[in-house]
């Protein structure tokens, strides 16, 4: 039989919070600001109070309380929480009485076994988004899902779960939109009314009820104060945006510097060169394979003077081994997880049979970071978790483990989901404290909420298919929506072959991804650029380089995401959520990457595709062909072509290409504009890409403003104490027919003209077909040339 809360025996008011007594629970009503509330159930004599996911506290709210016979109303500015009295059970109202979200009348919030569960109702035409890193459809509404972070290998489109948790959703019916996050890291389950047509619902295997409610007014907003709530990433290094290479493995030494070689020869950009488990010794860690690997120091040297920064795996496993360092210091600092009785618990994965360290002990990350100064010293400048889950043969850690958990001891249950996050945190903390005030870079594979303070993340061991591409740029926009903005896929699939059609497809799709790897495993056909052909190693280079190009424009939404948490590749539902289009299962892949971009990802081997373009005027990136918005086209798509467009009035830096981020750019900053009938602002960003100098003001920060009504291109003066690095602005005008003359403080600007491209078209690799794809330029796309300066000032068009 489940056991409900049962009636309100009696409540009191502690400042901006309820404290409700209950016949069979206790209950909190928490306000955190005017738009977001927390509940807190538990049958125990306290709440539960520490979290790993948040990272903020309640702001000063008002809000009003009335009490009557039957029900206690809270207000906010934003909403209004009515209390239920008996039974107790809680609904959420617009202010002006409209339903938002309600518990289910009979079963509430209820017990089964240690089991705790809260029931919604259904509303008629209510949609669900959210979860993070799920496979099928984006629309949730009649699907199930369970949060157990698990090293699923191959995974599929339907695999669930997957490696990471993120109990965090939205709802949206009857022009209204809300969001719920569940704070409870045991196992949970989420309902969107699967199997049944009367209620939503989100459990955990153990622990509180304890969720918070997100009233909205948009998914926008809900986002936002998501990432407010749970935290931002830190800015990460610029060369972790650049292009990264990784196999499953290079070695020995030779083989990795050949690849770097390639890369520097075939002037393809890259930044990173990754070490899998064979530089190890016997897959130990913080150990090298002094066969493979004999000096490593001098061989990070070569890479780094070459513009290459180096990045090893780490796994959490430590082999029980006598007298290896990292068995023999572990135990005896008491870091490893135990069961009840005290012996640690040991699993077998890479290296043998193995402890497994507990980060969510103190102790346990402060000899994790005593091992990592190991490899931290040889030059390396970033780190890639895997492995952690965690993952063992076998795949079913037995739930009696018990972790430290801060001080709250617990068992693998609870600790489970938290793991990677906590393996990441001690790893970026690590590096932070070695770099010397660089900036670290840490790729995880397993996380929780607020995963993002510490790591960039990666959807792990996908497979090479058409299916498995383009589910990797829905679940990046999903992980956006979660508070992930840093997040990839391993472009051209971890597993198996990828055809030269499904690689071309998806290195072009990479270069509009916030993380940009290429990844294969061993015993597959090898994965860099040059494996495919002549033609896909081409398109590999063009798309590659246009990402470096677009490095400032990347580098701004980077920015962005830092400071309020606005993913990089994002959902439609950002911007669009009110169109029922852009959550069809047909349009579903479609995203925004940054501000102005929609991507479209594409099969390998179609050549002509249906698109569905959101309401407004949109320009094709390849030639500047304007497009009608709410409505769907046909484009054509060859595989060197990848179908991407620009918003009316945006406005999209770019700079020179370049090998590496080392490498300088000219200093000539060059503006896209694009004409349109709305005002549209961008932010301009630059500081020294890898010191966190840019928390004290170290940076160059400029508004650029676009007025189509004033025919006006302005800039405010700049603010911060770091000097912008280019000294000229080349602005390109397109879609402005007509465009006469351009004035700077009443002076005039000559008008120049050019044809450009963004893609250049393919080499013709047939000596009887000469004729070369046309729609891949812009014919005499108009420039003018300005100073850049610091004082604000405007440029007028006519």
């Amino acid at each position: 039989m489940h056991q409900s809360l049962g009636n309100c025996q009696s409540f009191e008011q502690l400042d901006q919070a309820l404290h409700i007594q209950a016949d069979n629970a206790k209950v909190w009503v928490q306000v955190w600001s005017p738009t977001l509330l927390q509940i807190q159930i538990c049958i125990h004599d306290a709440k539960e109070d520490f979290s790993y996911a948040l990272d903020s506290s309640p702001e000063k709210t008002p809000i009003t309380i009335t009490d009557s016979a039957d029900r206690i109303t809270l207000q906010t500015a934003s909403f209004k929480l009515e209390i239920n009295k008996a039974p107790l059970r809680f609904a959420f109202y617009t202010i002006d009485g409209q339903l938002i979200n309600q518990d289910d009348p009979a079963f509430g919030t209820c017990w089964l076994g240690h089991q705790i569960t809260t029931y919604k109702s259904l509303q008629a035409d209510e949609t669900f988004i959210g979860l993070g890193e799920k496979g099928g459809n984006v629309q949730r509404r009649g699907s199930s899902w369970t949060n157990w972070n698990t090293d699923a290998f191959a995974y599929g489109v339907d695999t669930d779960p997957l490696y990471t948790t993120f109990p965090f959703y939205i709802g949206l019916h009857s022009g209204l939109t809300y969001g719920i996050y569940f704070d409870n890291s045991a196992k949970s389950h989420f309902n969107f009314g699967a199997s049944n047509h009367r209620f939503s619902s989100f459990s955990a295997q153990d622990g509180d009820m304890n969720y918070f409610f997100f009233a909205g007014p948009t998914v926008k907003d809900i986002v936002l104060e998501y990432a407010k709530l749970t935290g931002t990433m830190p800015l990460p290094p610029k060369w972790s945006l650049g292009y990264q290479q990784c196999r499953y493995s290079y070695y020995p030494d030779k083989e990795i510097k050949e690849i770097a070689q390639t890369f520097r020869d075939k002037n393809i950009p890259c930044d990173v060169m990754y070490f899998d488990i064979h530089y190890m010794q016997d897959y130990k860690l913080f150990t090298w394979d002094e066969a493979r690997f004999p000096d490593p120091k001098k061989l990070l040297q070569e890479l780094r003077a070459q513009g290459f920064r180096s990045v090893p795996i780490i796994d959490p496993g430590v082999k029980i081994e006598p007298g290896y360092d990292a068995f023999e210091s572990g135990l005896e600092q008491d870091i490893f997880a135990k069961y009840p009785d005290g012996e640690p618990f040991s699993a077998d994965v890479w290296p043998g049979t193995c402890y497994f360290p507990d980060f969510t002990k103190p102790e346990g990350r402060t000899w994790w970071k005593q091992q990592m100064h190991k490899v931290t010293s040889v030059g390396f400048a970033g780190f890639w978790n895997d492995m952690n889950e965690p993952a063992s043969w076998g795949q079913d850690m037995p739930d009696l483990i018990g972790f430290d958990y801060e001080n709250h001891p617990t068992t693998h249950i609870k600790a489970r989901n938290v793991y990677g996050m906590q393996m990441a945190r001690a790893t970026y903390e690590a590096s932070k404290d070695d770099f010397a005030g660089k900036r670290p870079f840490v790729l995880t594979r397993a996380g929780f909420s607020g995963v993002q303070r510490y790591a960039a993340v990666w959807t792990g061991d996908n497979t090479s298919s058409d299916e498995s591409m383009l589910l990797g740029a829905r679940m990046v926009t999903n992980l956006g929506l979660a508070g992930v903005p840093f997040a990839g896929y391993d472009a051209g699939g971890f597993i198996g072959d990828a055809s030269p059609n499904l690689y071309k497809r998806w290195i072009s799709l990479g270069a509009f991804s916030p993380f940009f790897r290429g990844h294969s495993q061993i015993n597959t056909k090898r994965s860099e650029p040059w494996s495919y052909g002549e033609e896909a190693e081409e398109v590999a280079r063009n798309y590659i380089s246009l990402r470096y190009r677009l490095m400032p424009y990347i580098y701004a939404a980077f920015a962005q995401a830092s400071e309020t948490g606005m993913p990089v590749a994002r959902s439609l539902l950002l911007d669009y959520q009110d169109d029922p289009q852009v959550l069809a299962p047909k349009f579903q892949n479609q995203y925004q990457f940054g501000p102005s971009f929609l991507v479209c990802p594409i099969e390998s081997e179609k050549q002509l595709e249906e698109i569905y373009l959101p309401e407004g005027q949109w320009y094709d990136l390849h030639n500047d062909t304007a497009l009608a918005g709410s409505q769907t086209h046909i484009v054509k798509c060859p595989t060197y072509r990848l179908p991407v467009f620009v918003k009316a009035s945006s406005i999209v830096p770019m700079q020179s290409v370049t090998q590496h981020m080392d490498e300088k750019p000219s200093d000539v900053l060059t503006l896209h504009i694009y004409n349109g009938t709305q005002e549209n602002d961008f932010v301009y960003y630059e500081d020294d890409g890898e010191s966190f100098d840019y928390q004290n003001q170290m940076y160059y920060r400029q508004h650029i403003r676009f007025d189509p009504k004033t025919k006006t291109l302005a800039w405010s003066k700049a603010q911060g104490k770091y000097i912008s690095q280019c000294t000229s602005l080349r602005i390109y005008w397109h879609g402005f027919d007509s465009l006469h003359t351009c004035t700077i403080e009443g002076r005039s600007v000559p008008l120049q003209k050019q044809d450009y491209v963004f893609i250049p078209p393919v080499s013709n690799f047939d000596p009887f077909y000469t004729e070369q794809d046309q729609t891949l330029c812009i014919k005499n796309l108009p420039y003018i040339e300005v100073p850049l300066r610091a004082s604000a000032f405007e440029v007028s068009y006519i």
